[in-house]
């Protein structure tokens, strides 16, 4: 699940300018497995209600009452409308107070508000109830990403003592970025001494994956999740410093993100729905 003020990647936020980012808005909900759904309905500013404890758009919204953050979901997936309605729920470990800055100027910020929690999904239908290990962070940014970044991969691994998060970004200036950060389940954080960024199989579309292995071993993908032209995010199993882990990994191609060829495709999964009426 993402939620989006100023949707990065919907084509409808490209083509306004990205003058306005209340104008599109959007809670991105994705499920794999047989009968998977994706929703990420770009909504107009009618649709964003914000207090200080929680986040609307339209039919679904997040809310935090000081220990669990609650996710009501009611969307319409693309492009079978399907719908997808239901409960999550995110119970932190703890809640850090990290801030990374991306880049020098801290136009854009990585936010790891929990990264050890345990979630609880009830999407309503047989079978699509469980309790797992999840988490919870954000993005904040005042450039578009492609305007900053060529490439960036991401992932976050549970350990034996908590979780281990790693952050590597290219930038356009031809400088690099390695975020490596061990977090124990009290919100306690420390740099971590990262092993070699490696290799793996490239995604479906051929977008270049890698994270971090120790030398020796080659990391793979154990669960198919969401492959596109310019993004792929899949469970990862690699090995940390002798520990064998599971996580979920991403790589973002920005180069390939750019291109004006992919926004009509991406048009057909993001539909624009800029009206609401909240009816009260």
């Amino acid at each position: 699940m993402i939620a989006f003020i100023g949707s990065v990647f919907s084509p409808w936020y490209r083509w306004s300018g990205r003058k306005s980012p209340d104008n599109n808005v959007c809670i991105n909900v994705a499920t794999y497995g047989r009968g998977g759904r994706w929703t990420m309905t770009d909504r107009g500013r009618d649709a964003l209600r914000q207090t200080e404890d929680s986040f609307t758009v339209g039919p679904s919204g997040l809310h935090w009452d000081g220990t669990t953050l609650t996710v009501d979901i009611d969307e319409v997936s693309t492009p079978h409308c399907q719908r997808l309605q239901g409960t999550v729920k995110i119970h932190p470990a703890a809640v850090t107070g990290v801030e990374v800055p991306l880049t020098a100027d801290g136009a854009h910020i990585w936010r790891p508000f929990a990264p050890t929690a345990e979630i609880e999904v009830d999407l309503g239908r047989s079978g699509w109830q469980w309790r797992g290990h999840g988490y919870f962070d954000a993005n904040f940014g005042t450039r578009a990403l492609e305007a900053d970044f060529g490439y960036w991969t991401w992932g976050r691994y549970p350990t034996k003592t908590g979780t281990a998060s790693f952050y590597d970004v290219a930038r356009r200036d031809g400088s690099d970025l390695e975020v490596a950060l061990s977090f124990d389940r009290t919100g306690g954080v420390s740099v971590m001494d990262a092993p070699p960024k490696t290799r793996f199989r490239r995604s479906n579309w051929l977008v270049k994956r890698e994270t971090r292995a120790d030398p020796g071993t080659t990391p793979r993908q154990v669960k198919a999740m969401l492959d596109a032209p310019f993004y792929n995010r899949c469970g990862v199993e690699t090995t940390l410093h002798g520990e064998r882990v599971s996580g979920v990994f991403e790589a973002l191609d920005l180069d390939r993100f750019r291109g004006p060829w992919l926004m009509p495709m991406l048009a057909v999964r993001v539909p624009r729905r800029p009206g609401w009426n909240f009816g009260d």
